[in-house]
């Protein structure tokens, strides 16, 4: 099947969301990728470690949980991390301010030893993403799940996202769209549907002027049972 236009999503997508103006403000700001740079690298581990622990668990408690966390961790300094031995790591996961879970909090430690791999060779790791190009966001996805521990899937782009660097999600309504239209048939995650889904991105990207952000909630607004309007605004990913 040809890859829709993305005027056609567009005009689809607006009729679902009450018009234009309405669905403007619903797809949010663009591209910020210019002020990652600026970023410190602790807040790159506390985003990290905070989506690590959100997976699979309930997002409220554990940012609510979340100025322990830093207390916990030196604020996530990466120097003090690192120098952090496992009796240490064994007590901090077992206090109770906190979320008790070793498996998890060891992964702190072991996405400061990236982030700290990358300031070895002269740039902070915030300028490292920020330079990362956004036709290949997929191939970041795979640098953090390679190189960091649990932020393969969406925890890794829901992270980046949260920093601010343009990236799409494939939530259930994106990928349901990408079925749909057989752009892709096997697993999300295969390197094949990546590839393909990155493809699409790209070439949506040429025909206007949308965030790769603004895009995949686009398609979210134009794919499945979302009702989302300006009065409850959320994202529909």
């Amino acid at each position: 099947m040809a890859l829709e236009k993305l005027d056609d999503i567009y005009q689809r997508a607006a009729a679902r969301k009450g018009g234009a103006a309405k669905l403007n403000i619903l797809l949010g700001p663009g591209k910020q990728d210019h002020l990652l740079a600026a970023i410190p690298d602790d807040r790159f581990l506390s985003e990290f470690s905070k989506k690590v622990f959100q997976s699979g668990f309930v997002w409220r408690v554990v940012q609510n949980k979340w100025p322990n966390f830093e207390e916990s961790f030196f604020n996530f300094n990466i120097e003090k991390v690192l120098m952090m031995p496992e009796e240490m790591m064994e007590r901090k996961a077992a206090d109770p301010k906190i979320i008790r879970n070793f498996n998890k909090v060891k992964t702190i430690k072991a996405n400061a030893e990236m982030i700290f791999e990358q300031q070895q060779q002269g740039h902070s790791f915030a300028e490292f993403i920020a330079k990362w190009p956004s036709d290949d966001i997929t191939g970041l996805w795979a640098y953090l799940k390679k190189h960091g521990q649990r932020l393969g899937g969406n925890t890794g782009p829901y992270a980046l996202r949260a920093l601010g660097k343009d990236t799409f999600l494939l939530s259930r309504d994106v990928e349901a769209y990408f079925r749909a239209h057989d752009i892709i048939t096997g697993g999300i995650q295969t390197k094949s549907s990546l590839s393909a889904i990155q493809a699409s991105f790209n070439s949506w990207q040429q025909q206007g002027d949308l965030s790769l952000g603004q895009l995949s909630r686009l398609i979210a607004y134009a794919t499945g049972d979302n009702h989302v309007h300006l009065e409850e605004i959320a994202d529909a990913e």
